[in-house]
């Protein structure tokens, strides 16, 4: 004897209203969210050579660094080494991250290596 499987919960007539669930509206676009991921981040590494260094930009030299390395990435640069009032940054164009930092006494006496591209400030 075959006997038909029968729904759990009554089926939902015509009349029945069921809301539609809406996604959490957010605050931040995808035009904040891209421009976030293109801002320059600084590592732990070149963050600590920074401090121990005294190397510090005003916010229009950081800006004007990270126009310059946008520029850069459009050129096809992958890593370069920026160069700010004597002070020398090699960054990750290519994941938009100051790998380390020098200062002007260490970079004089330096040889880059592993850069495809150098932005003088």
């Amino acid at each position: 004897m075959v006997r038909p499987i029968q729904p759990i919960i009554p089926p939902i007539s015509q009349e029945q209203h069921i809301p539609k669930t809406q996604p959490a509206k957010s605050n931040t676009s995808f035009g904040n969210i891209l421009q976030q991921q293109q801002e320059l981040t600084v590592s732990k590494h070149a963050a600590e050579r920074m401090q121990e260094r005294n190397i510090q930009l005003s916010k229009q030299e950081w800006q004007d660094v990270q126009d310059k390395v946008k520029e850069a990435k459009q050129k096809g640069v992958k890593d370069a080494l920026v160069v700010v009032d004597g002070s020398a940054m090699v960054v990750s164009v290519k994941n938009n991250t100051i790998v380390t930092a020098l200062d002007q006494s260490e970079a004089d006496k330096k040889i880059f290596t592993n850069i495809d591209g150098t932005i003088l400030m």
